[in-house]
């Protein structure tokens, strides 16, 4: 799944993304850890893998995505 950066906090290494339709989901430091990312900018395509659906939807990595 792709989705474009929305917010990111270097401290907590956490924050959020919006998905193509706009709804935004939150990531935690585990998701973004396991992308072995180091910085992230809003604005930023990323691509995601994810588990569950609706609201019970989570991110478990976010790492940039590559052409």
């Amino acid at each position: 799944m792709q989705a474009t950066a929305y917010t990111y906090d270097p401290q907590t290494r956490s924050g959020s993304v919006l998905l193509d339709d706009g709804t935004p989901v939150p990531f935690d430091a585990a998701a973004f850890d396991a992308g072995g990312l180091r910085l992230l900018r809003p604005g930023q395509r990323v691509r995601l893998e994810t588990e569950g659906e609706g609201g019970a939807l989570r991110v478990t990595l976010v790492t940039l995505q590559t052409l």
